[in-house]
């Protein structure tokens, strides 16, 4: 098989609000979650994973809490705002609009 297919612009604010809807999780396991729910094709590295939390935390989307993992370790644990729950929600209609777009341009090849 060849390469793995690169993350679309802006899709990673996207997949980490969605994966935080569904519970609170520090760095590692959120790209783990993307990983694990994307079947193996979808890997975030670190040096796109951290500034992605960053700029969400500074648009208010994620609040941070420091909490000990399941091994014991501290870690900083990201939760979805209200704000989050909002921009995720907008964020899923423009991607939604945005692939039946694509779609309708690949059926009419």
């Amino acid at each position: 098989m060849g390469k793995k297919p690169e993350l679309l612009p802006g899709t990673l604010d996207l997949m980490i609000l969605k994966t935080l809807s569904r519970g609170s999780l520090h760095g590692y396991g959120i790209a783990a979650s993307i990983k694990r729910t994307s079947g193996d094709v979808l890997t975030v590295e670190e040096g796109s994973l951290y500034p992605a939390l960053q700029r969400l935390l500074l648009q208010g989307s994620v609040r941070p809490a420091w909490r000990l993992t399941e091994t014991g370790r501290r870690a900083r644990f990201y939760t979805l705002t209200r704000e989050g729950r909002k921009q995720l929600g907008q964020e899923v209609s423009q991607y939604e609009l945005l692939i039946d777009a694509i779609g309708r341009v690949l059926q009419d090849a």
